[in-house]
């Protein structure tokens, strides 16, 4: 059974800010500003992100949301990306 102090208060004075909960931000920390994007993916792509983001929260790994873990994947590639010929995403393409 959980623990009752972990359960929401829905008549609290200071509920849960949708976007601080949805931009990984809390109350009292500045949030980085964020903006949803909409693209289209292969659903194998889908499906292996859903995969693997469930096989990561479970493994205990410190991935608040799916936004998280797509931002620091998409910044390392455009990081590989930056390096040019020897970049294995351009490889890739």
């Amino acid at each position: 059974m959980p623990d009752p102090s972990d359960l929401p208060d829905f008549f609290d004075t200071n509920p849960i800010d949708p976007i601080q909960s949805a931009t990984g931000g809390t109350k009292g920390t500045p949030v980085k500003p964020k903006k949803k994007a909409g693209f289209y993916l292969s659903l194998q792509v889908i499906e292996r992100f859903d995969r693997k983001f469930h096989e990561l929260k479970l493994a205990g790994a410190a991935i608040d949301n799916k936004s998280m873990l797509l931002e620091a994947a998409l910044a390392f590639a455009l990081d590989d990306l930056d390096r040019g010929e020897k970049s294995k995403v351009l490889r890739r393409l």
